[in-house]
């Protein structure tokens, strides 16, 4: 079993991940405010001091903790790295991401040192977005001097604030006013806050101080406890936490992740710049992904270039077990290049045009993410000509080897009855946080997009079904939810309008003569004898017809779809690459939606 210490977003993103696995663990918060869905996680609630939770390990065989509380939560940090020491159990430290320490800001090591830099720097009248709890660190501080904290407006926080006798007048409340409205109103002199973290809205608040002209101090977060001999893994973000679950409690997940052939490539580059520039050569580098998190890769070192060796975990991949190698030497500029085993580019509709090494857009620009240096990098993969006959590289047009490809730099595998049993919990999840609408989509990008949409729905009514678009509908049938929005990307939607309610590449291809019909029912003429991914359509379709065109896509697709939500209302969006939102309600409209 596993024990999840939650309360936060993190402990949200958490219990996501661990939900994937199928498998019961248990999910702990202090108190009972957080509102989260569990779809096999066993919700626990009330504080623990350390001889409570040893017992409830022993109890209910705990090998594994998960410690996704806030970074201020000191005692608790505490009491579990000392729960971890006496009974010999392993814990991922599921923090944040953090922004770098910018030198405009006044960087506090506590709240005493807090107080002695106000000082320092004359500050008379001071915006506290430090939480309530802190109002009694700051006593010395706002008993001379004007002082507004803002809180959470509960019967909790309110006993607290009385009991220290700070004036009721100087209090605002989050769900009242923004940063950026209290400052105008309050007309501070500087504020302070706490290192959150993104997921803790610092970006935010720092933005508004910077904008108004405003000192901002900044508390720093505690570092961490250890103990000699405990196991500490730090991940800050749902990747990373599930690589490290897979390591520490193998059985938890039935079928384990892998990393893409760009991850791959990133880490090779980054430990060969990390050579070249330090001579260093470590057994493992971190790698930022593209959604900011940071995961470490093990990494090898040959006479002139870094290598990884390719897992993909239990995905059936051709490309599991081979060596992806980077060659860096000095440059005026940032450049990559393709070497022995990269495939090239031979028709239009890529990323980037004939010619060009078949490393796609996500994968470089992780590269140019993680190494800040001017640099050029040659990407090379030994066995990747002989690997490629084995794709679908030589019909998509590229050819002489493999492509450095991933959107989300992790491949995480699944079974087809696994992760349709997923999609029934997600959607079960989502039809119990009292959603009115649920919204699916083939992943997170077009989720993204869509979001936009529906500012005021749950986290729990976004659903992701990947391939399988019949069946996440039947299961909205099923579970009698009455209103689905489904998005779609034009790859899939082609696919989809032709009558494949599995869109994935195993079992249907594009087919060019159903997407002429639809081009000729559109009133558009265009030649599709050199067209290699569907997306190519937005740019050769003329903009005045693309609406026309959508609207097509999207009639067939719904005639396909909607007799599998007999008593339910679905509402269907073509979403381009950049953000565009496509719906027949639209097509009247002189301009579609733009994200």
């Amino acid at each position: 079993m596993i024990l999840v210490l939650g309360g936060t977003t993190e402990g949200r993103v958490a219990a996501k991940v661990l939900d994937e696995s199928g498998a019961a663990y248990w999910y702990s918060t202090r108190g009972e405010l957080q509102d989260i869905q569990l779809a096999h996680g066993i919700r626990l609630t009330g504080g623990m001091e350390v001889h409570e939770m040893e017992a409830f390990c022993h109890e209910h065989d705990i090998r594994l903790l998960v410690d996704a509380a806030h970074p201020f939560a000191e005692a608790l940090h505490r009491n579990v790295v000392k729960l971890a020491s006496s009974m010999g159990i392993p814990v991922i430290r599921y923090d944040r991401i953090y922004p770098p320490h910018d030198h405009d800001l006044v960087w506090c090591r506590d709240y005493e040192d807090a107080m002695q830099q106000l000082g320092k720097h004359g500050i008379t009248r001071l915006l506290a977005l430090t939480g309530v709890n802190t109002i009694t660190k700051l006593k010395p501080y706002w008993q001379g001097h004007e002082c507004w904290f803002r809180i959470l407006h509960r019967e909790e926080s309110l006993e607290k604030v009385q009991k220290e006798g700070f004036p009721d007048d100087h209090l605002v409340y989050y769900e009242q006013d923004d940063t950026t409205n209290l400052i105008e109103r309050l007309q501070p002199q500087a504020i302070i806050t706490k290192e959150s973290g993104t997921s803790g809205g610092f970006i935010e608040k720092i933005e508004a101080t910077r904008a108004a002209g405003v000192k901002a101090f900044v508390v720093m977060r505690p570092d961490y406890p250890s103990l000699p001999g405990v196991t500490i893994e730090h991940v800050n973000g749902p990747y990373g936490l599930r690589r490290a679950v897979e390591r520490l409690v193998p059985e938890f997940y039935p079928l384990h992740s892998g990393l893409t052939t760009g991850t791959c490539a990133t880490a090779a580059a980054i430990a060969a710049t990390r050579r070249l520039l330090t001579g260093e050569t470590p057994p493992q580098v971190p790698v930022i992904l593209p959604d900011g998190e940071t995961i470490h890769v093990a990494v090898q070192f040959g006479e002139n270039y870094a290598a990884v060796i390719k897992v993909s975990g239990d995905d059936p991949d051709v490309t599991n077990g081979i060596e992806i190698r980077a060659s860096v030497e000095e440059s005026d500029t940032f450049e990559i290049h393709g070497g022995e085993g990269v495939g090239r580019f031979t028709v239009p509709g890529f990323d980037y045009p004939p010619g060009e090494p078949a490393i796609n857009k996500a994968p470089r620009q992780m590269m140019r993410d993680n190494i800040k240096e001017n640099v050029s990098i040659t990407i090379s993969v030994p066995q990747g000509a002989a690997i490629a006959r084995r794709t679908f590289n030589p019909r998509l047009g590229i050819e002489g080897g493999i492509s450095i490809i991933g959107v989300s730099g992790i491949v995480k595998p699944f079974s087809e009855e696994a992760f349709i049993g997923s999609i029934r919990k997600c959607m079960q999840v989502a039809q119990a946080s009292g959603s009115d609408r649920v919204v699916i989509n083939s992943g997170g990008k077009s989720e993204r997009f869509v979001k936009a949409l529906y500012p005021d729905l749950p986290q729990q009514a976004f659903v992701e079904y990947g391939n399988y678009i019949g069946e996440t509908l039947k299961i909205a049938s099923e579970l009698d939810i009455k209103n689905v929005t489904l998005g779609v990307m034009l790859g899939k939607a082609v696919k989809l309008a032709a009558g494949n309610l599995d869109t994935h590449s195993r079992h249907t291809t594009m087919d060019k003569a159903f997407i002429s019909q639809m081009l000729h029912e559109a009133g558009i003429d265009i030649d599709l004898s050199d067209l290699t991914l569907a997306r190519e359509l937005w740019d050769r379709i003329p903009q005045e017809k693309l609406q026309d065109f959508a609207t097509v896509v999207i009639t067939h697709c719904t005639r396909h779809c909607t007799p599998l939500l007999p008593n339910g209302h679905l509402t269907l969006l073509l979403i381009t690459d950049t953000g565009t939102i496509y719906s027949v309600s639209k097509a009247n409209h002189k301009n579609s939606s733009s994200i």
